[in-house]
C-alpha cells in the first residue's frame, strides 16, 4: 500500500512542491518505497472563501491557469481549501471564487469543504470536483465521524486528536480507513481551546484580503494584521519543536498506520517559512542515506520562471551543445 501525501501549498510554496514532485520522478531511489504525491492543497490569494490559513496577494489570470496546468501535468491534483469558517451563503456569488473554480474544475482537482451551503453550492454549480470534508470539522467522535462517511466524500480529513490513539482507530472499519487522512504534523497542542477562535480570526483576516484593492495603497490596513497578533505561540515552533506532542505522528508510526489500513497523509505548513515545510517532507519521505543531498539539491534547485508569466514568454534551460 502506497504512502499518499497530501503538501502545502501551490500557491506560497509552488517552486517547492513542483521541484520535490519532479525530483521523486527522477530520482525514486532517494524516497522511501511507495511515496505517492496524491494532491498539492492550498488556495489562490485573495479567494474569499479560502479558510485554514490566510493568503493575500492578487492572483492573475496567467498565474491561476499555469499553477492548475504545471501540477495537473505532473499527475498531482490541486486541492483548493474552501474551509472560511467566517462566510455566509451571500458570499457564494463570489467573483474570484467563482473564477477559480471554473478554472479548475475537470474531474482531476478536488475541493476540501466544511460548511454545508457552500458544499451544496459547489456540487450543483461544479459536480466534476471530487468533494473532501475538512479538519476544521473538529470531529472527535466516533458516530459524528462515521455519518461523515455517508456523503459523498473521496476523503475525510480527521480531526488530530484521533493521531496515535490506535485502540480509537481500531474502531473505524476497514473499509473505511483508505477514505481516512490522517494530519500528521498538526502544528496545534492537543485539544486546543482556541483552534476553533483562531480559524474564526484568519477568516476574518481573508475576508479583509478579499476586499483589498489590486494595487497595494500606501498606508493601507494589513489583511494580515489580526491573524498575527493572534496570542498562539506555536505558529513560532518550527517542525522539530511539535514533534514533543501526542498527537505528532512519527515515521515509525506511519507503517502501523498502513498496516492497518490508513494510507492518506496531510502535510501541514501553508505559511510556514519554507525550510520547515522541506523538513517535514524530507523526515516523512527520504530516506535517511539521502537526506542530505535531497535537501542540498531542493535548497539548490535552479529558480523556476514566475507561473504568471504568460507560457510564450517563458525561458527555457536549454542545456548548451557547445
Amino acid at each position: 500500500m502506497n504512502a499518499r501525501f497530501h503538501i502545502p501549498d501551490f500557491y506560497l510554496h509552488w517552486e517547492l512542491n513542483l521541484n520535490l514532485i519532479d525530483m521523486l520522478k527522477e530520482h525514486p531511489e532517494y524516497f522511501y518505497d511507495g511515496t505517492e504525491i496524491a494532491s498539492c492543497y492550498g488556495c489562490f490569494g485573495p479567494a474569499l472563501w479560502n479558510g485554514g490559513r490566510a493568503v493575500s496577494g492578487h492572483s492573475s489570470t496567467a498565474r491561476i491557469t499555469r499553477t492548475i496546468s504545471e501540477f495537473n501535468s505532473r499527475g498531482v491534483p490541486i486541492r483548493y481549501t474552501f474551509t472560511n469558517p467566517t462566510i455566509t451563503e451571500q458570499d457564494l456569488d463570489d467573483p474570484f471564487c467563482n473564477k477559480i473554480c471554473r478554472a479548475a474544475e475537470n474531474g482531476f482537482n478536488e475541493i476540501i469543504v466544511n460548511k454545508d451551503f457552500l458544499e451544496k453550492y459547489v456540487r450543483e454549480k461544479y459536480p466534476k470536483f471530487p468533494i473532501i470534508s475538512s479538519t476544521v470539522k473538529q470531529i472527535e467522535d466516533l458516530d459524528t465521524l462515521l455519518k461523515e462517511f455517508e456523503k459523498d466524500y473521496k476523503l475525510v480529513v480527521l480531526d488530530y486528536n484521533w493521531n496515535n490513539d490506535f485502540e480509537r482507530l481500531a474502531q473505524i472499519p476497514e473499509e473505511l480507513r483508505s477514505r481516512c487522512e490522517i494530519l500528521i504534523n498538526p502544528y496545534c497542542m492537543p485539544h486546543c481551546k482556541r483552534r476553533g477562535e483562531h480559524y474564526k480570526v484568519l477568516g476574518e483576516s481573508q475576508r479583509v484580503a478579499s476586499n483589498l484593492p489590486t494595487v497595494r495603497v500606501p498606508g493601507a490596513e494589513n489583511p494580515m494584521q489580526k491573524a498575527m497578533e493572534f496570542n498562539c505561540p506555536n505558529t513560532a515552533m518550527n517542525f522539530y519543536q511539535i514533534q514533543k506532542y501526542s498527537t505528532f505522528v512519527g515515521l515509525e508510526s506511519i507503517k502501523k498506520y498502513l498496516e492497518m489500513g490508513f494510507n492518506n497523509f496531510k502535510i501541514e505548513g501553508r505559511t510556514l517559512a519554507m525550510p520547515n515545510v522541506l523538513e517535514s517532507y524530507i523526515y516523512y519521505m527520504v530516506k535517511p542515506e539521502y537526506r542530505d543531498i535531497v535537501r542540498l539539491e531542493l535548497y539548490l534547485s535552479p529558480r523556476r520562471e514566475p507561473l504568471d508569466l504568460p507560457e510564450k514568454h517563458q525561458r527555457r534551460n536549454v542545456p548548451s551543445k557547445k
